[in-house]
């Protein structure tokens, strides 16, 4: 494993520091790459970090946001990530930004999966900035703990797979998911966990004293040696 932790005492502190993380990396890949790739996470913990990017001084129209996972689900739903990312982050300067969804207008995730994959390939890669967070039951993106799709998502060499997650109340309704495979999210060269509270610390430390994947899909993540993980966590 490759882990830095970076803990803080207050979210603030935090998001001061994701923020600082992100920029420097993004900038970084426009002066030496004339390009960057940028792939985010839903939730409220990334939003303050999202809304305040979008102020930032950068060359967004050189930028492609794209999305670590996404419900199957319309663009008008209020669980789209998709739509939780054009209003919280493509505002203001980071308006300009191109943003490739997941969501296609294909029946299920699972017939939408090749189109998705093609639109993940047009990203500069490896992926510059990769914003995960983590569920109480140990997912991250939407590798759900025994998913439907799960070992293939693990095992896959393409960037993207199709989930039907268990339904639970982490979950909710929206159980059909498209996500970045394990290859996709350790094709990065910043790769960013984000926690928050006392509940995700023990799910985080509990995933690092154990070893079955299934159970807590995160540790695919944490104990893989491809890429370093900085994990960010704030009461």
């Amino acid at each position: 494993m490759s882990i830095e932790e970076r803990f803080f005492d207050s979210r603030e502190q935090m998001i001061d520091a994701v923020f600082e993380h992100s920029i420097e990396a993004l900038r970084e890949a426009i002066e030496t790459r004339e390009a960057a790739s940028f792939l985010v996470s839903g939730g409220s913990s990334p939003a303050p970090i999202y809304k305040r990017l979008s102020e930032a001084e950068l060359d967004w129209d050189k930028i492609k946001v794209a999305l670590v996972d996404e419900r199957w689900v319309d663009f008008d739903h209020d669980k789209s990530n998709e739509a939780f990312i054009v209003k919280t982050l493509l505002q203001n300067n980071a308006a300009n930004a191109k943003l490739i969804g997941m969501k296609n207008t294909s029946a299920t995730a699972s017939y939408g999966l090749a189109q998705c994959e093609a639109a993940y390939h047009t990203l500069a890669s490896p992926f510059d900035v990769t914003v995960l967070g983590m569920g109480p039951d140990g997912h991250t993106a939407s590798l759900f703990p025994h998913a439907k799709g799960l070992t293939e998502a693990l095992e896959t060499k393409n960037l993207c797979s199709a989930i039907s997650a268990i339904k639970s109340e982490v979950t909710g309704d929206c159980t059909e998911r498209m996500t970045l495979s394990l290859a996709g999210i350790v094709n990065s060269r910043h790769l960013l966990l984000l926690i928050s509270g006392d509940e995700k610390l023990a799910t985080y430390r509990e995933a690092l004293a154990g070893d079955d994947v299934a159970e807590m899909p995160v540790r695919a993540v944490l104990k893989q040696h491809d890429v370093p993980v900085t994990v960010y966590w704030a009461p």
